[in-house]
C-alpha cells in the first residue's frame, strides 16, 4: 500500500479541488494529512517537512516572484483605463470594409490586451463586453463571434508578457535543478523567464496567425457570416490622429516591457516595474486616472498576489510530502517502462495536463502536476523551454474546449442570454484545431520554441 500513497494523494488533491475547496489550503491541508498518516504508519521520511522553512523562505524571497504583482497591476490597471475600448473601435473603422474586417479588429485588439493584461479571464471578459455586442450587431455569426473572443481571450496564457509563464518559469527552473541533481550534474544553470517569454514569441504569433486566417476564409466563402460594416473608411486627419493615440502607447509601452528583457537592459522583474509604470501614465494620459481607480487596482492586484504566493506556499508542502512518499521515483519508473520512451512520456504529460485543464486552473496545474513530471521529463532530455511552451499551449487549449474550458464559462458570464451556450461551444472547435496544429507542429519541430532563445542568450 505504501508505494501507492503518492498516487493515493495526488487524486485525493484533485477530488478536493474539484468539491471547490481553496487551492492553497487544498494542497497544504490534504499535504499535511497525509504527512501525518505517513509519519505514524513510518511510510513518510519526516526529513522532507524539515525542507519546509527553508522552501517558504526561499519563495517569499524569491525575486523572479516579485514580477508577479507588477504585471497584475500593469493589466488591472490598463483594463480599468478602457484602452481597449477604444482601440476596437478606432480599429473597427479602419477595417470596416473589408469582410471580416471586425474580426481582425477583435483578433488584434485581443492580442494586444493578452500582452498588456497577461491574464485569461480579465482578458477574455474585457473583450466579451466591448467586443461581443459590436460583432453581434453587425451581422456576424454568433458562433464565430463568441469563438473569436474565446481564441484571443486565451493568448493571455502564451504571449508574453505572461503571468502563466512568470510562474510556469519558476517551477520549471526548480524542477530543471532537481533534474540536473538527480544526473549528478552541479551546474548553476537554471530555466529562466526571459527564456520563456523569447521562446513563446514565435508559437504565439503563428497562432494569431492561424487565427486570421481562419476568420479570412469565413469571410470569403461565407460572406453572411462576417460581413463588412461600413463602404470606406473615413482617412481624415482627426480619424488617423485618434487611431494612432489609441494604438501607438499600448504597443509602444508592450515594446518597451519586452524589448527590455529581449535586449538584456532589464530582468523580468525590472521590466514589470516599467510595465506598472507605465500603465499608470497611460492612464493618466487617457483622463481615466483617479485616487478610486488606483485603490480599485491596488486590491485586485494585492488579491491576485497573495492568492498566488498562498498557492506557492501550498504546492510546495504538497511537492515535498509527494517525493517524501517516494513519488518521484514512482513517476521515473513509470516513465522509463512505457514504450516508446520520452515521445510515450510527452504524450502522457500532455494529456493529462490536457483533461485536467477541463476542471483546474492553471496555476493549479502548475502547481501540482508539473513539479511532478517536469524533473522526470527533463532528466530524461527534453528541453525545458520546449516543455514550458508545449504546457502553456495545452493548458490554453483546454481552457478552450467544451463542456468545461474557463474560456467559455468566463464569456457566458457576460455574454446576452439569448446566445446559446451551443453556439458558443461550436463557435471556439475551430480555433481549438487551429491551437492543437500549432501544438504538434512544435512536437515535430521543437525549434520554433528553443531557435529564438537559442539566438538571443545562446
Amino acid at each position: 500500500m505504501a508505494e501507492f500513497m503518492p498516487l493515493v494523494l495526488f487524486a485525493v488533491v484533485c477530488l478536493v479541488l474539484m468539491c471547490g475547496f481553496p487551492v492553497a489550503f487544498t494542497l497544504a491541508g490534504t499535504s499535511l494529512l497525509f504527512a501525518g498518516i505517513g509519519l505514524l504508519t513510518g511510510t513518510f521520511d519526516p526529513a522532507f517537512l524539515n525542507a519546509m522553512p527553508n522552501r517558504m523562505f526561499g519563495i517569499l524571497s524569491n525575486q523572479i516572484l516579485v514580477a508577479v504583482p507588477l504585471f497584475v497591476f500593469m493589466g488591472v490597471m490598463l483594463e480599468k483605463s478602457k484602452i481597449a475600448e477604444q482601440l476596437l473601435r478606432n480599429l473597427g473603422l479602419l477595417f470596416g470594409p473589408v469582410r471580416g474586417g471586425l474580426g481582425f479588429s477583435v483578433i488584434i485588439v485581443g492580442m494586444l490586451l493578452a500582452a498588456s493584461t497577461g491574464i485569461v479571464g480579465a482578458t477574455v471578459v474585457t473583450m466579451g463586453l466591448i467586443s461581443l455586442p459590436a460583432m453581434l450587431r453587425n451581422g456576424y455569426s454568433p458562433s464565430l463571434a463568441s469563438g473569436t473572443i474565446c481564441a484571443t481571450g486565451t493568448l493571455g496564457q502564451i504571449i508574453p508578457p505572461s503571468t502563466a509563464l512568470i510562474i510556469l518559469g519558476d517551477v520549471l527552473s526548480s524542477a530543471y535543478q532537481q533534474a540536473q541533481l538527480k544526473m549528478g550534474i552541479f551546474s548553476p544553470e537554471t530555466v529562466s523567464v526571459a527564456d520563456l517569454f523569447v521562446g513563446a514569441l514565435i508559437p504565439g504569433l503563428i497562432l494569431v496567425l492561424g487565427y486570421f486566417i481562419y476568420t479570412s476564409i469565413v469571410a470569403i466563402f461565407k460572406p453572411e457570416a462576417a460581413p463588412a460594416v461600413q463602404d470606406r473608411v473615413p482617412l481624415s486627419p482627426g480619424f488617423i490622429f485618434e487611431l494612432l493615440k489609441g494604438l501607438l502607447p499600448p504597443l509602444l509601452l508592450i515594446v518597451a516591457v519586452l524589448g527590455s528583457i529581449l535586449t538584456g537592459k532589464a530582468t523580468p522583474t525590472e521590466a514589470a516595474g516599467i510595465g506598472a509604470f507605465g500603465s499608470l501614465v497611460l492612464a493618466i494620459a487617457y483622463g481615466q486616472f483617479s485616487l478610486q481607480r488606483l485603490r480599485e487596482v491596488m486590491d485586485a492586484t494585492l488579491q491576485v498576489t497573495s492568492m498566488i504566493f498562498l498557492i506557492f506556499i501550498g504546492a510546495a508542502l504538497f511537492s515535498l510530502v509527494f517525493r517524501g512518499f517516494g513519488g518521484e521515483e514512482l513517476v521515473h519508473e513509470v516513465f522509463n517502462d512505457l514504450p516508446g520512451g520520452v515521445f510515450s512520456a510527452m504524450l502522457l504529460v500532455m494529456l493529462v495536463i490536457f483533461l485536467l485543464g477541463f476542471i483546474l486552473d492553471f496555476i493549479e496545474i502548475t502547481f501540482v502536476v508539473v513539479p511532478i513530471v517536469a524533473p522526470v521529463l527533463l532528466a530524461m532530455g527534453v528541453d525545458p523551454v520546449w516543455l514550458g511552451i508545449m504546457i502553456a499551449i495545452n493548458l490554453q487549449t483546454s481552457f478552450l474546449t467544451p463542456p468545461f474550458g474557463f474560456a467559455l464559462f468566463y464569456l457566458r458570464g457576460v455574454a446576452p442570454p439569448e446566445l446559446p451556450t451551443r453556439t458558443l461551444y461550436k463557435g471556439v472547435i475551430p480555433f481549438i484545431v487551429i491551437q492543437v496544429a500549432v501544438l504538434g507542429l512544435l512536437a515535430v519541430f521543437p525549434e520554433l520554441a528553443t531557435w529564438l532563445p537559442d539566438q538571443i542568450y545562446g
